[in-house]
């Protein structure tokens, strides 16, 4: 065996025995532990003691450390001492290497209370730590955190490429995990549940993949090692698959044509499954856009072609070009022809005219004329826009957007004397998302607006400290999801860019 091979099964062999001798922190967040923050909040001290978090990086500790003296209301601090490193404490479920392979890194990133790696979020919970990625070849560094996560994420893209969810590598020795509400689901193409947790396509999970990439490439500059393991190949799948689903639902002689993906399931929610046997509602061909048969919530489009998706795809495909100049020419220039296409085909058909705001983004159409007037808070929305490096925030088209995300003209805009934001169909009216928030705040250049929005935030966590998937706009003791890595480390993402763009608003007290 490898020495490198040999040392990690010495270590993993280690951590378990550690991490039995930890806390379940499913039940652990669950509850509040002293010391509890010196504000009105009281808020709940939640990280694991040093000897159960799952990665420990001198770097993260340090931004921690200083933000302390830059924070200046206790419970915002608290919030961000929590939230931040949420991701590397309780997340980083297995890093090692591959059997086959002793030099390429894997990084199983779970995402919180479910032991399973979605794309779209393990490549967002690994952003949070973007601003302190560098180049480092240490095994012990976030850059390895960052390699082995785009490593594993192109094993599963190659092997199925329309699936958003997946297992632990079978390296690491953690059994696959039963997905009881997959049960019943007929899907084509198959896939092995024993390998796959659950596979809705979203465009935005190979999105995701491709901005993680970039993220990488964009702090690191090292373009070898995207030629070293299986990132072409992950990225000629990728472009096989979206050019598939660039097909509509009919050809031009008015018959039907074969869906490339088809999902059923047996559930009580219409947003579980797609209409017309698996093949979701008719989509145009022609548009230039790639067709998604879920949104980033997990749940079923109405009009399958996403524009946020879409967006998120355009930005960071044509940033994906520029790393693959390197490894295939001809590649990356078939990834900026298609990038361009799909941004021609937003602006074309993704624009739509407002009775009240003017021209703004529709959150999904259908090529028909059909058109969807919603947001949702999941990422990539239509207010992540800029954050997707789609577009300026000060784009007209997109400020009016915003105004429509952000209004009761979005029928998801949830709003009460607790906290307003936009939830969406995944847990129903009545909910709104921190991380719509969150999105709203790290989109805004209104002083006024970020205040409140973190005064919203901060006293919203019904003194657990960490920030929750949902919360009840009238009622901050009922809430979804204790345990959301995502949208902790967006907080944290989005906290530390107040701390380079608008410091000031750090010394805000919310007593």
């Amino acid at each position: 065996m490898p020495l490198p091979l040999l040392l990690l099964t010495f270590f993993s062999g280690l951590l378990r025995t550690v991490s039995a001798q930890c806390p379940d922190y499913d039940d652990y967040s669950k509850t509040t532990h002293e010391p509890f923050s010196a504000g009105k909040y009281q808020l709940s001290y939640q990280r694991p003691v040093a000897a159960c978090r799952k990665f420990n990086s001198s770097d993260v500790e340090a931004t921690i450390t200083d933000m302390q003296g830059i924070v200046k209301d206790p419970d915002l601090f608290r919030l961000f001492q929590n939230a931040f490193p949420n991701t590397l404490d309780t997340t980083v479920t297995w890093k090692g290497y591959a059997a086959n392979d002793s030099t390429e890194e894997l990084t199983f990133v779970t995402t919180g209370d479910i032991v399973a790696m979605w794309l779209r979020d393990s490549a967002n919970q690994m952003r949070s730590y973007k601003s302190l990625l560098k180049a480092d070849d240490s095994p012990d560094s976030l850059a390895s955190l960052f390699r082995g996560a785009i490593n594993l994420q192109s094993r599963y893209i190659i092997h199925n490429p329309y699936c958003n969810a997946f297992q632990a590598p079978t390296e690491s020795g953690l059994p696959p995990v039963d997905n009881g509400y997959a049960d019943t689901d007929k899907v084509t193409p198959p896939y092995n549940t024993s390998f796959v947790f659950e596979c809705k396509y979203e465009l935005d999970s190979i999105s995701a993949f491709l901005q993680l990439s970039h993220d990488y490439y964009d702090q690191t500059e090292d373009a070898d090692f995207f030629g070293k393991f299986q990132w072409v190949t992950a990225i000629q799948t990728i472009l096989d698959v979206a050019e598939g689903l660039l097909v509509g639902t009919y050809a031009d002689d008015g018959t039907v044509n074969k869906s490339p993906y088809t999902f059923q399931r047996t559930a009580t929610s219409a947003t579980e499954t797609l209409a017309n046997t698996g093949a979701g509602n008719p989509v145009k061909s022609g548009t230039g856009l790639v067709r998604s048969a879920f949104r980033p919530s997990d749940d079923s489009t109405i009009y399958q072609l996403f524009i946020p998706a879409n967006m998120q795809f355009s930005s960071y495909l044509g940033k994906c070009a520029n790393i693959m100049k390197a490894h295939d020419a001809e590649l990356a220039q078939r990834m900026s022809d298609f990038a361009s296409n799909v941004r021609n085909g937003i602006e074309t058909y993704g624009k739509v005219q407002h009775p009240v705001l003017g021209e703004i983004y529709a959150y999904e159409i259908d090529g028909f004329g059909s058109s969807n007037f919603m947001d949702d808070a999941n990422v990539p929305s239509l207010l992540s826009a800029p954050i997707l490096d789609y577009l300026d925030a000060s784009d007209e088209t997109y400020q009016n957007t915003r105004k429509f995300v952000l209004s009761t003209w979005n029928p998801y805009y949830m709003h009460g004397p607790v906290l307003n934001g936009t939830g969406g169909p995944h847990v129903g009216p009545g909910k709104a998302w921190p991380m719509s928030i969150i999105t709203s705040l790290l989109t805004s250049d209104d002083d006024s607006e970020i205040v409140a929005g973190l005064q919203m935030l901060v006293s919203s966590t019904d003194g657990l400290g960490l920030i929750h998937e949902s919360i009840d706009t009238f009622n901050a003791a009922t809430w979804t999801r204790e345990w959301f890595s995502w949208a902790n480390g967006l907080f944290g993402e989005m906290l530390l860019g107040l701390k380079d763009r608008k410091p000031h608003l750090l010394e805000t007290s919310f007593q």
